[in-house]
């Protein structure tokens, strides 16, 4: 019996708003008074994948997705989901939308991942060829891990001479990566932002280890459902960008999801792409948020999404040179109701105890009277959740003048 053809459905681009923001966790409802361990694992389900990056500005970029989405939450919550041992270990790293924390229910299916690791496909090319031509010395620090237990690569390193630039990477080191890679190790903790590496039996629930293989077709059809869940709507680019997955077997996995009925094809107003959506999704009649979004968040990384989303053009320019930046280093766009409404350029100033504004840029048509509140409430919940007593705000910009008149109206101290 032939399958039933899917149904195409309008959507206007404020309602692929609302869809897109009620899968990513925000407005559904007032976030609890105590944040506690179940509250971040059940986000962390909902999102699939936090990403992981070394920039340090304000905070690790892992941290920022749950304070936009859950407020003042307790980071060793995280911590303890990502790296504790046993039971309270809910997550594992590993290369899901670049480096990530990824929920434990998903390691099998990575495991495909892993195998086209081990065989050179999918790796940076470096890795690739070490993998290749270095395996008396992937042999070797693969034996270590298994005697030592969890380490870092500076405690095997062999080589003589201070460590250059990216990617300037001793034997060790790449030994390690490569076998991260091909799932033969895993992260069990870091010390400080190291990696410290272990073997995937003594770290990961037993359950997860002894898991059936998944196919790598069916592996793959799951990561873009789940991709598809957490988008709320998405072309499909953008649902197999979230898991960095290849076109060909993103688009045969899209087709059999339509075809089972799992995921429908809809039309977006402006868009010239089909999207898809999960079959029946409902849209909320309202979206009603306030969070700076970190620059590595799901909902904004993929930068041409944001753009046919929000009609919002975002480029970080932490790596463009100074003279030559528009908005600044580390600019945090500053979601409210269902619109990207400014960006702020921010800094965590630790040893002086405060939160630097250093610009503020509001998007046409600009912020209300309420929506200025809200940003200054932001402000100080951040600095607050930051361990920052004093919030400085730099910028001589009218929207600044009219934050410090937000701040002052709410009874902030700011310098």
């Amino acid at each position: 019996m032939p399958a039933e053809p899917p149904i195409y459905t309008q959507l206007s681009i404020q309602h692929a708003r609302r869809l897109a923001l009620a899968a990513q966790g925000f407005g559904s409802r007032q976030p609890p008074a105590t944040i506690k361990a179940a509250h971040v694992t059940r986000l962390i389900a909902r999102l699939g994948v936090l990403q992981i990056d070394s920039v340090n500005a304000l905070v690790r970029s892992h941290y920022l997705p749950l304070f936009s989405r859950l407020g003042n939450y307790s980071r060793t919550l995280l911590d303890q989901a990502a790296w504790s041992q046993g039971r309270q270990r809910k997550l594992f790293e590993y290369w899901g939308h670049e480096a990530s924390l990824l929920p434990i229910e998903l390691y099998p299916l990575m495991r495909w991942r892993m195998r086209r690791a081990a065989q050179g496909e999918g790796i940076y090319q470096h890795l690739a060829t070490f993998g290749r031509e270095q395996t008396a010395t992937i042999a070797r620090v693969l034996q270590t891990v298994r005697e030592r237990g969890a380490l870092g690569a500076g405690s095997i390193s062999t080589r003589q001479e201070r460590a250059g630039p990216w990617w300037d990477w001793s034997a060790e080191k790449q030994a390690l990566e490569w076998l991260f890679a091909a799932g033969e190790v895993t992260v069990a903790g870091r010390r400080g932002f190291e990696r410290l590496y272990d073997l995937p039996e003594r770290v990961l629930p037993s359950a997860v280890i002894q898991h059936p293989d998944i196919g790598e077709a069916d592996a793959q059809r799951g990561l873009l459902l789940q991709a598809v869940t957490a988008l709320g709507v998405g072309t499909e680019k953008d649902v197999r960008d979230y898991f960095r997955q290849d076109p060909a077997p993103a688009r045969r996995g899209l087709a059999e999801l339509v075809e089972e009925g799992a995921v429908q094809v809809v039309q977006v107003e402006g868009w010239k792409r089909s999207g898809y959506a999960l079959a029946g999704a409902a849209v909320p009649r309202k979206v009603t948020a306030s969070a700076l979004l970190s620059p590595f968040d799901s909902l904004i990384w993929e930068r041409a999404r944001t753009e046919r989303l929000f009609d919002f053009h975002y480029r970080l320019e932490i790596y463009t040179p100074a003279h030559k930046r528009v908005y600044g280093y580390y600019v945090l766009p500053f979601l409210y109701n269902e619109r990207i409404a400014a960006r702020i350029d921010l800094r965590a100033e630790r040893a002086a105890g405060r939160l630097a504004v250093h610009a503020v840029h509001e998007e046409q048509p600009g912020l209300d009277d309420e929506g200025m509140h809200a940003l200054a409430h932001q402000l100080r919940q951040l600095a607050n959740w930051l361990g920052l007593p004093q919030v400085q705000i730099n910028c001589q910009r009218a929207s600044a003048t009219r934050l410090r008149g937000a701040f002052v109206a709410s009874g902030f101290d700011h310098l």
